[in-house]
This record gives C-alpha cells, sequence and structure tokens, in this order.
C-alpha cells in the first residue's frame, strides 16, 4: 500500500511514483526487456490502475503533443506504449508475494520465468537479470539475485543457508532460507534482493503452500520447496540496488540517476558542490 511514502501515495500507486522522470515501475519493465524478456506480466490491485494508463496509449496528450509539433516529446511519449507486450492480472486482495506471482500461473504457462519486484531499483550493466538468465541456463536451476550484508542489517531480509560455488565465487549453492533472522542466527551474509528466475515447478508447490501471518503465501515458502526438489541458486549481481520502497533509498537514486543523465549531469553535479553542507 506504500504506506512508507503517505501522504504521495494516497491517490498514486508507490510503482508510479517517480525517479528522475520516469516511474519506478518503468525502469523494471525496461530491465525485463534489456534481459530478453518478451512478454511481461503486472500483477496489479485496486487503486492501480495508473500502472495501466502509463503503458497504454495517450491518444489525448499524443495528439496535443503532434498538433503543436512537440516531436521529441511525442516520441517519448508514444515509446512508453510500445515497450513491450504487457498482460495484466489483478490480485483481488494482498495475500503475500507468494499468492501475486501465483496469480500469473496460466499466462506463464509451463516454462521458466523471471520475477521483478520494481521498488528494489538496480543500475546495472549488463542488467541484473540478463547475469542472472546467464546463470539460469549455464546451471540449470532457478536463480536468486542476493547481495553481501554486514551486520545487523542482515535482519530486514530473506537470507540464503548453503555453500559458496567452488568455481563462481558470485554463485552461491542455496539449500534453505531463513526470512528476516537475528543478527546472530543468520546463516550467511548473502541476503535476497526482488529479482528472480525461477522454473514453473514452483507454482505447484505454491499452490500447496500454507497461509502465514496475516493469511498471506509467502515466495520463501515456495523457493524452500523448490530447493528440496532442485537446484536453486543465490547469484550475488554485479551492480548497484537502490531500495526504492524507502524514503531515504529513493532520494539515493535520485541523485545517482540523475548524475547519470546527459542534459543536466553537470549542471546537478555544480549545484550539488556548492551546497552547504
Amino acid at each position: 500500500m506504500g504506506t512508507r511514502f503517505l501522504p504521495a501515495t494516497k491517490v498514486i500507486p508507490k510503482e508510479m511514483l517517480a525517479l528522475v522522470d520516469k516511474p519506478i515501475i518503468q525502469y523494471g519493465v525496461e530491465e525485463a526487456i534489456a534481459s530478453g524478456i518478451e512478454h511481461i506480466i503486472i500483477i496489479t490491485g485496486r487503486g492501480k490502475g495508473a500502472m495501466e494508463d502509463h503503458f497504454d496509449h495517450s491518444f489525448e496528450l499524443d495528439a496535443t503533443l503532434e498538433r503543436r509539433g512537440k516531436t521529441e516529446l511525442l516520441a517519448v511519449s508514444r515509446g512508453v506504449s510500445m515497450l513491450a507486450r504487457i498482460s495484466y492480472v489483478r490480485q483481488k486482495e494482498p495475500l503475500g508475494l507468494g499468492h501475486a506471482v501465483l496469480c500469473a500461473k496460466d499466462l506463464v504457462g509451463n516454462e521458466p520465468f523471471a520475477v521483478i519486484l520494481p521498488d528494489d531499483v538496480i543500475d546495472a550493466d549488463p542488467p541484473c537479470l540478463k547475469q542472472m538468465i546467464d546463470v539460469f541456463d549455464e546451471r540449470g536451476g532457478s536463480v536468486l539475485a542476493t547481495m553481501t550484508i554486514e551486520g545487523p542489517g542482515i535482519s530486514a531480509y530473506g537470507v540464503l543457508s548453503g555453500s559458496q560455488d567452488a568455481e563462481n565465487p558470485r554463485i552461491y549453492n542455496c539449500t534453505g532460507m531463513v526470512e528476516k533472522p537475528k543478527f546472530e542466527d543468520a546463516p550467511s551474509k548473502q541476503a535476497i534482493i526482488g529479482r528472480y528466475v525461477l522454473t514453473p515447478r514452483v507454482f505447484e508447490l505454491l499452490e500447496q503452500t500454507k497461509p502465514g501471518a496475516g493469511g498471506e503465501i509467502q515466495l520463501t515458502d515456495g523457493i524452500l520447496a523448490l530447493a528440496k526438489e532442485q537446484k536453486v541458486f543465490g547469484y550475488t549481481f554485479e551492480g548497484k540496488r537502490f531500495d526504492a520502497g524507502d524514503k531515504f533509498g529513493m532520494l539515493q537514486a535520485t541523485v545517482e540517476f540523475a548524475l547519470k543523465r546527459p542534459e543536466f549531469a553537470e549542471k546537478f553535479r555544480e549545484y550539488l558542490k556548492g551546497l552547504e553542507l
């Protein structure tokens, strides 16, 4: 529900909050496309219709821009609606991430798929998801994006148990995971970030997963069951992750992404240098 960004999210879905000049969900869609994904499925809920509108044609806006000769802005507007083939599935109740993923079962079918949580914005080249798909293709098992977290901050994440791969230090052979453990109980320093490449078997396992606290079905429970049957790997991606679901993380991302924009990076950098900090 985006409560950490109230009052902005009282009427605007948190996924539509702007990072520089694009909503954060668009960064996730663009990452998927750049990673070779051809079909995007967005799980929506009550009050999130703005996401569908964003990726649709805006005939009134396009007509106005065309009439006024705003060709560059017209290209931007039309480009968003032509990014990818996008389908929408409505999650009628907020019953957990596992339930949200399960909502896409019929559209995904019997093939591997990726999950992106768009409030984890990752700046990486090649894209984080592309790195993970390469590991999936090479190792033949589901892949979870991870970061190494030192200290008590690990308690805010799902944490993998297992062992580091002998051939590739970025790969972690996962035997299990613990959701938000106490620092002293964390089985490793490998924290799960909002990117997953999964086999379709996880759908059947999620259907068998009993709801936990608040009646929610957790994706981690489904992946735990999956790890008992198939290979599951953690992958420490190359790149920088920003928690855009947090106010401070969103501020960090805004500054760093703005500094990458050639049209105003130099001016913005000079402005930052001139601040009395």
